[in-house]
């Protein structure tokens, strides 16, 4: 069965990274409890005093912000963003460790995820595994089948298994702070707009208008770490918001019971497990 490889969950976890950089091929989502996304709204706020930033420019606050996100152990990502013209939610919390939970959720169908020990574990409804495997171009028939198998089931992805690399990205924290400086060019230009809150933290906010009418905005922590809280892209073929939060917090992971679990390779051979 190959309908998993392509799932959007590592699309959504590269628009994380591209928000002050070019464009992302994919996207992704997910929880580290699932429920609904929050908000995190940026609403007016005055700076703290003294400004933290005072004397900086925008793109010298944005390289401040880049490098300490880089140096989390750990974050929650949460919100909505689109790929290929889908709007994906997510909630995914993800470690150092290459261990992450959480939820996603695309055309009407939700699943969750987990990776621990490097094993892949991914659970969806009925309305999520048909989306994943008709846009595989999946016969009905096999669709059918093949949901029988794994009803109310977490499917097993073992390390070196189709999807594994690709599911396993969405839990690679490292690589994905990485990419943040891939292109330190993407990210000049930066001007400093009016200072806010996201989940009553004091923000700068950073901004970077590109072509074709797309916006870029960067919320960045005055207090403690000036990790970056908030990213917003607006315009454009790929808008969408995520919330980045739990710096540093610990990220519980636990493998589901073996009775609920179906083997990728069981499957693959068109037996249960």
């Amino acid at each position: 069965m190959a309908s998993h490889r392509k799932l959007r969950a590592a699309a959504v976890v590269c628009a994380v990274v591209v928000v002050m950089g070019p464009a992302p091929a994919v996207a992704w989502a997910a929880p580290a409890r699932a429920g609904a996304v929050p908000s995190g709204a940026a609403a007016p706020a005055p700076a703290p005093s003294p400004d933290p930033f005072e004397g900086l420019t925008a793109d010298e606050i944005g390289d401040r912000a880049v490098t300490a996100t880089q140096s989390a152990t750990s974050l929650r990502m949460t919100g909505r963003v689109v790929s290929d013209g889908q709007p994906l939610d997510i909630d995914f919390a993800v470690n150092d460790s290459d261990e992450c939970t959480g939820v996603m959720k695309i055309k009407g169908g939700t699943s969750e995820l987990r990776r621990v020990d490097h094993v892949t574990y991914i659970k969806g409804d009925k309305a999520f595994w048909r989306a994943s495997m008709a846009s595989q171009g999946m016969p009905e028939a096999q669709i059918t089948a093949t949901l029988e198998l794994i009803k109310d089931r977490w499917l097993k992805i073992a390390p070196g298994q189709a999807g594994s690399q690709d599911l396993g990205g969405v839990c690679d924290l490292k690589s994905l702070l990485a990419d943040l400086d891939k292109d330190k060019e993407q990210r000049r230009g930066l001007t400093r707009g009016p200072d806010g809150k996201v989940d009553k933290t004091p923000v700068a906010t950073l901004v970077k208008k590109k072509a074709r009418g797309e916006t870029a905005t960067v919320s960045v922590s005055e207090q403690g770490k000036p990790y970056i809280l908030k990213m917003v892209r607006t315009g454009g073929k790929e808008p969408g918001t995520l919330v980045l939060s739990d710096y540093d917090k610990p990220v519980d992971v636990k493998a589901p019971p073996p009775d609920e679990t179906v083997d990728l390779s069981k499957l693959d051979q068109g037996t249960s497990a």
